[in-house]
């Protein structure tokens, strides 16, 4: 008996090493690959957010945003996407007007948080430290 767990021990040993390194390593580039394609897509809901904020503000922006809203369903957060619909519903409660500027940043500061928490999952920062500056 004593023979046979000398023989067979090490190479069940090496066989449970080689599938864990196999199985964390797989995990991790596709962790990898998920965050990549988060930031990519989050990169592109980023910059058309614009079409809502200052002299930046247009209707071709903000119809490209809400593509991207759409599509957001697939990879964003719970927090983002709350973020988004709670943006979404102080426009359309504007009616056509423009919504309280605090409340717009606010609704803007907090998409970006939310994302920023979903892809460093620590941060200090507030809503109110995200700015849109408008070059003209």
């Amino acid at each position: 008996m004593s023979n046979y767990i000398q023989f067979f021990l090490p190479i069940v040993t090496m066989l449970l090493g080689s599938f864990l390194t196999y199985f964390w390593g797989i995990r991790v580039k596709r962790n990898e690959a998920s965050l990549k394609s988060k930031e990519e897509h989050y990169s592109k809901l980023l910059i058309k957010l614009q079409g809502f904020v200052g002299s930046t503000a247009n209707s071709q922006t903000k119809k490209e945003f809400f593509e991207e809203q759409y599509k957001s369903w697939l990879y964003c957060s719970d927090d983002v996407v709350k973020s988004i619909n709670a943006m979404v519903s102080l426009v359309i409660n504007a009616h056509g007007n423009a919504p309280n500027p605090e409340e717009g940043r606010k609704a803007i500061g907090n998409i970006v948080l939310a994302m920023r928490k979903d892809l460093n999952e620590k941060t200090k920062l507030n809503y109110k430290d995200f700015k849109y500056t408008d070059v003209i």
